[in-house]
């Protein structure tokens, strides 16, 4: 059921669970202005008729991707953060990540591995891969996207340890320039107890091991 009323879209009501999609709609007029004029300049009628609500999808479906400005990492990890006498590793692998290229504006895609090693705090699962969505919601490159992710964790945990290993695909490499189909990029980070070789390895064997 969707519901729609000054720019708000309600969807997925149960019970007491809402989610809103919340439009600036002021921003959303200025943003299908620019749309429809690059439209136009690319050679099109953007008064066709499969074109015509194009500016608007598009501005809609940017703010959408680039919703992570908006939102605070370490707040959403501190929303759930326990005190637990725990000290060994904790993995979370297979997040899948969803971002785009800042120097082209296409997207990249791909997933994200981390692992952290309480020293008192720990936080809900879900809240690591909500930080995994801020930081790829933003005009991103893969490198800074590694090391932002590793960040926040830190600041809000103050773990012993903290790893991040993102593999991706980059359209910007598989649509132009080289055009490599094929070519995966993998970045890492590493903080605290994963500097050191053996726990290192640990972790990288853990994330490349089908426990299934």
């Amino acid at each position: 059921m969707s519901v729609r009323s000054a720019g708000i879209k309600i969807k997925n009501t149960y019970m007491a669970y809402t989610k809103k999609d919340i439009y600036d709609l002021e921003l959303i007029d200025r943003l299908k202005e620019n749309y429809k004029a690059t439209i136009e300049l690319l050679g099109e009628d953007p008064l066709r008729e499969g074109l015509l609500k194009t500016p608007e999808r598009i501005a809609k479906a940017m703010l959408f991707n680039t919703q992570g400005y908006g939102q605070d990492a370490v707040a959403i990890i501190n929303s759930a953060k326990f005190k637990e006498d725990i000290s060994e590793m904790i993995v979370v692998k297979d997040i899948e990540l969803y971002s785009m290229c800042e120097h082209h504006l296409l997207p990249f895609f791909g997933k994200a591995h981390i692992a952290y090693i309480p020293s008192c705090w720990i936080t809900g699962l879900s809240k690591i891969a909500r930080v995994v969505d801020v930081f790829s919601r933003r005009l991103q490159v893969q490198e800074r996207l590694t090391t932002e992710i590793l960040g926040a964790l830190k600041e809000a945990l103050n773990p012993i340890g903290v790893a991040v290993v993102i593999e991706a695909k980059h359209l910007c490499m598989m649509m132009r320039g080289v055009q490599k189909q094929n070519s995966v990029t993998t970045t890492s980070a590493f903080f605290g107890e994963f500097e050191k070789v053996p726990t290192r390895s640990e972790f990288l064997k853990l994330i490349s091991a089908d426990l299934s």
